[in-house]
């Protein structure tokens, strides 16, 4: 009897001290987990495993290159001036020879650069601005035109492939004259097309000419910088892109061509001499444009803009 009595006490004593408890696990088992999170962030599902394998393959994508920029350009005299500033041609610096005789022109020149601002007036002695421009009639009015931004010729595919667009590209192929890039940069803009590639070298660059001639759709169209064109071309073709040569000689006629409402380089040469030897070999098809008036041949801007509006037609 003694010794039950020894057990109830031990089990019903009301000693201080530690003792077994749940630790509030019981608790806690109660409670809510939260909303369900998305497929991507839950562990081991299919969802967050192709989300995974999507930034790898970011992380890894090479960042864009730039195709480098071209050289400060000096536009000279009174109205070549005024109708650049007028055109929109970007420009960082208006230079204002000192005690210059001031008429109607320079009266639009400084107000227009004053009104678009981030163009510096600089007054300048006439010694100073002849010196700058190598002795030219410079009038009192001289403009300085800031290096262009060429993009990288893998720019322009990878633009038209990210917007889920097929790449309409034209390339000029010893294309010297810089109105005729002007009015291909003005052609793609119209028409809907992702870019201009012009080669580094015996090409025609971005000026001023070429700014006022594309009519301001040089800031929203990119032009491009090849090394090498021919290599431009051979990693368009890798890149799944069709490349078109246009030619007085070429095998197809304009109307017959199948190839335009897919990814494709137009190729267009000089007036004169056409395209190079080895630009035409490495076109993937040579094309002609029916001229029925007789004409022996377009100038670049022309022939990029009827070839333009036929891509543009089949895209519709």
């Amino acid at each position: 009897m003694a010794g039950n009595s020894q057990r109830r006490n031990r089990r019903t004593s009301n000693k201080k001290g530690a003792t077994v408890g749940s630790g509030g696990k019981r608790r806690r088992s109660l409670e809510g987990k939260g909303p369900t999170p998305p497929a991507e962030m839950r562990k081991g599902h299919a969802k967050q495993r192709m989300a995974n394998a999507r930034a790898r393959q970011a992380a890894k994508r090479p960042v864009p290159r730039r195709g480098g920029k071209g050289t400060n350009e000096l536009v000279v005299g009174r109205n070549p001036v005024v109708e650049a500033l007028r055109e929109g041609v970007p420009a960082n610096t208006l230079y204002v020879q000192q005690f210059v005789d001031s008429d109607d022109r320079v009266r639009e020149a400084l107000k227009i650069a004053a009104d678009r601002g981030g163009i510096h007036l600089m007054e300048a002695p006439k010694a100073e601005l002849d010196r700058m421009t190598n002795g030219l009639n410079h009038q009192g009015l001289v403009l300085q035109v800031p290096p262009y931004e060429y993009a990288h010729p893998e720019d322009l595919s990878a633009a038209a492939f990210d917007e889920g667009e097929d790449p309409l590209i034209v390339a000029l192929d010893g294309v010297t004259d810089p109105r005729n890039l002007g009015a291909v940069v003005r052609s793609v803009s119209a028409f809907g097309g992702h870019g201009v590639v012009v080669p580094e070298r015996r090409a025609a660059g971005m000026t001023a000419g070429a700014w006022k001639t594309s009519a301001g759709t040089a800031a929203r169209t990119p032009v491009a910088r090849a090394t090498n064109l021919t290599r431009t071309l051979e990693g368009y073709q890798k890149a799944g892109l069709t490349v078109v040569g246009l030619a007085a000689d070429g095998d197809v006629e304009l109307q017959d061509l199948e190839v335009l409402d897919g990814p494709v380089v137009i190729v267009v040469g000089s007036e004169g001499k056409g395209l190079s030897r080895l630009v035409g070999e490495t076109c993937d098809l040579r094309v002609r444009i029916p001229m029925p008036g007789g004409a022996e041949s377009l100038n670049a801007g022309v022939a990029a803009g009827v070839v333009l509006y036929e891509a543009a037609r089949r895209r519709a």
